[in-house]
């Protein structure tokens, strides 16, 4: 068994009061970055549960901006993200909404880029700065961050996964788990792949030029 450290006992290295409302409103906000692919310049944060009842006071309205505009957990300017974000473009507006049955610490993004790149995004922090991302444009997913991860649109049918698939091994990219979600069938598919490498530009490329691939996005894990 590997040495444990004080930071695994007691979660991530941060500013601020709560690790749910804090370091993990950071990590989602981090994530939701990661997703849009490109510098946010205009965003709409939508505030579910007790983010929207009791996140004011711990902060998260500046955690989940302090996460967009690239800051880490332990950044001593998060009380300032606001005011940086605005300098650097950015312009948020927040706003509370019933997002349904989902974890009460839990956000939707709606992200512009500044290179036209449109998201929506909605995460949970489930504790101890740990965060799930349920959905990408509508699209059910699970992503943790701990992994390097693609993210493909693709259209959905039968053959489409099996070529992605082989061209990671055929690369030597293992596959640590998958998961495949669509709104209609032989519509639009979203797959998400955790792997154990990074995936890098070269491997990138080649994955766009596959055929019925629309979209294909590398994520670093956090």
């Amino acid at each position: 068994m590997g040495k444990s450290n004080v930071f695994d006992l007691l979660g991530p290295i941060m500013v601020g009061p709560s690790s749910s409302h804090t370091a993990g409103a950071v990590r989602l906000g981090g994530m939701a970055r990661k997703i849009l692919g490109e510098e946010p310049v205009q965003g709409k944060i939508l505030l579910h549960g007790s983010f929207a009842t009791t996140g004011k006071g711990h902060g998260t309205n500046l955690a989940l901006v302090a996460g967009l505009i690239g800051m880490a957990t332990d950044d001593e300017r998060i009380p300032e993200a606001l005011k940086i974000a605005e300098e650097r473009g950015l312009n948020v507006c927040f706003e509370t909404a019933d997002l349904g049955d989902v974890h009460p610490n839990t956000v939707k993004f709606d992200l512009l880029g500044e290179h036209g790149s449109h998201v929506r995004v909605i995460g949970s922090s489930v504790g101890g700065g740990t965060i799930v991302i349920r959905q990408i444009n509508d699209f059910q997913v699970e992503i943790r961050g701990d992994y390097p991860t693609l993210v493909i649109l693709h259209q959905d049918l039968p053959g489409v996964v099996a070529q992605v698939t082989l061209l990671l091994s055929t690369v030597q990219i293992n596959i640590a788990r998958m998961l495949v979600s669509r709104k209609k069938k032989g519509a639009e598919a979203l797959m998400v792949l955790e792997t154990d490498q990074t995936i890098d530009n070269a491997v990138l490329d080649l994955l766009r030029k596959l055929p019925r691939i629309y979209q294909a996005l590398a994520i670093e894990p956090l």
